[in-house]
């Protein structure tokens, strides 16, 4: 019976941890549902041109590629699209089709596929919060709440002013630097709560905090410093020859 009870207790609070699928990236910020609904701001209408310095860059890109491959461009393509464009209208999928000469059902394969490309709108700062297990184990969970908090929004949810979107997502690759967030193209790391904080009114006030770790270390370096290769290595040659 007590091992019962034990094993019950256990199963619910691992449930109360389990993070719901609507808070996941592929819900929240990144797309929505993987079909597409006009709307009044993303249907085949909505304007969308590169630039003519963006059509250079995006000749340079297609140029990578053999001759009959262009289709392999489509995901630079169409990364060069919603950075132009702050997220990916479906207007500007059609215009990566037509540009690249392939079936436009290709280019939206990719597009949903990917929870990179945001086929909703966005905040001019897109945080993306890791809440995966090493995350998690570092207090991502305080992070999370913390940003909430500052910004009165939930997961999956937009400020008002359109400055922030807050998406919840699973590991960026930062694991030993946990936890983290990615704010647009950068990476904070090894965070507090008032970190967090901090980064967000640098941001409301238009400047952009240096990116990395916060906690006084360069990289990824261990935390409490070196523990092996504590010594300049020996020169090319060192014990094979005598004179060296």
């Amino acid at each position: 019976m007590f091992f019962s009870s034990t094993l019950r207790s256990a199963v619910s609070n691992a449930a109360r941890q389990v993070r719901s699928l609507h808070q996941t990236s592929a819900r929240a910020g990144a797309g929505g549902i993987f079909v597409h609904r006009d709307t009044p701001a993303n249907n085949p209408e909505t304007p969308f041109e590169f630039t003519p310095e963006h059509m250079k860059r995006v000749d340079a890109i297609i140029n990578n590629y053999p001759e009959g491959h262009k289709a392999a461009a489509t995901i630079p393509v169409l990364d060069l699209a919603q950075r132009q464009h702050g997220w990916l209208p479906i207007s500007a999928m059609n215009k990566v089709a037509e540009i690249l000469g392939i079936a436009q059902m290709r280019v939206y394969e990719v597009a949903t596929f990917y929870t990179m490309f945001l086929r909703e709108p966005v905040g001019k700062y897109h945080v993306q919060i890791c809440t995966t297990t090493p995350c998690m184990l570092c207090d991502s969970d305080s992070i999370l709440e913390a940003i909430q908090n500052k910004l009165g929004i939930k997961v999956g949810e937009t400020t008002a002013d359109k400055l922030f979107t807050l998406t919840e997502v699973e590991c960026l690759g930062a694991c030993v630097n946990a936890p983290m967030v990615q704010i647009n193209d950068n990476y904070y790391e090894d965070l507090k709560p008032s970190d967090i904080e901090q980064i967000i009114d640098e941001l409301k006030a238009d400047r952009v905090p240096p990116p990395g770790p916060r906690s006084g270390r360069f990289s990824c370096e261990p935390a409490g410093g070196l523990t092996s290769l504590t010594e300049p290595p020996p020169g090319p040659g060192f014990g094979v020859r005598p004179d060296l």
